[in-house]
């Protein structure tokens, strides 16, 4: 009966199997030939086991995003207060927070414009959803905040998106009027035009405002608005291997010292003793 039972179940899992694994070359296939050139992997810092991210390049990336990407795309997620100790001093993000004005209500109830506070959201730049398709053709642009998190490949996508303007579409690739082409776009041509050239801010670290330079450091804090505790998870993942490492040691030796005696010691049994 357990034979049979084994067969029945082996063949079942071979039927799965044939159903199952069509489809997972199917999904393979379609990622493979998809519209879309896969970006390559670029050698991040934050990426490595035991680094951090580059705070010098994210500080430069907020002022990117605030000079140029701001004018079109919100960061409803992070707030001003997220700043702190990561691109910006308190008083740095303090300030960066008084320079908007954000709609509040008085005491009284009336509606009111006051200067930002580190716990005010960085501000949209338009109204709603309908504004921002109006003004961009009936495109409406991302929010950025999970941007790295919601595209495929992640900074290395967005890096190689901001520095693939300025080429001729291959034969037969038509583009429409209002969109660009660009080979690491789904499709091969969105409507957000060129949004960087060389020197187009001015870094007070003196480092020269390429767009490539600009790219990489856009793309960095980015990365850090998708995912901002991954320094803290490093930290307290090396941590938690050392005490765990150490839990274990302590546990084989006291289990070896609990069980050494009754692992080593000689039991003789002995026979029935003389009759009376």
């Amino acid at each position: 009966m357990y034979a049979r039972a084994s067969k029945l179940f082996s063949s079942r899992l071979a039927k799965a199997a044939v159903v199952v694994t069509p489809a997972v070359g199917l999904v393979g296939a379609a990622a493979a030939s998809a519209d879309v050139s896969h970006p390559p992997h670029y050698p991040w810092e934050h990426k490595a086991r035991f680094t951090s991210y580059d705070h010098g390049s994210m500080r430069r990336g907020y002022q990117v995003y605030k000079e140029v990407c701001a004018a079109c795309h919100s960061m409803e997620r992070i707030c001003y207060r997220h700043l702190v100790g990561i691109t910006h001093t308190e008083e740095q993000a303090k300030a960066e927070a008084a320079a908007i004005l954000v709609d509040d209500v008085d005491d009284q109830g009336n509606a009111i414009q006051r200067p930002g506070k580190l716990t005010d959201h960085m501000p949209t730049p338009y109204l709603n959803e309908n504004a921002g398709r109006a003004a961009n053709n009936g495109a409406l642009p991302p929010d950025l905040s999970l941007i790295a998190k919601a595209r495929d490949g992640g900074p290395d996508y967005i890096f190689a998106l901001l520095c693939g303007y300025g080429r001729e579409p291959p034969a037969g690739f038509s583009v429409m009027e209002g969109q660009y082409f660009n080979p690491w776009f789904p499709g091969g041509a969105l409507s957000m035009p060129q949004p960087i050239y060389d020197g187009h801010v001015d870094y007070p670290d003196g480092t020269p405002a390429t767009i490539p330079q600009m790219a990489k450091d856009i793309s960095e804090f980015l990365a850090w608005c998708g995912e901002p505790h991954a320094d803290m998870k490093k930290m307290w993942g090396v941590n938690i291997y050392v005490a765990l490492t150490i839990l274990f040691l302590n546990v084989l030796v006291h289990k070896r010292y609990i069980w050494n005696y009754v692992k080593t010691q000689k039991i003789i049994y002995k026979g029935p003793g003389p009759h009376p």
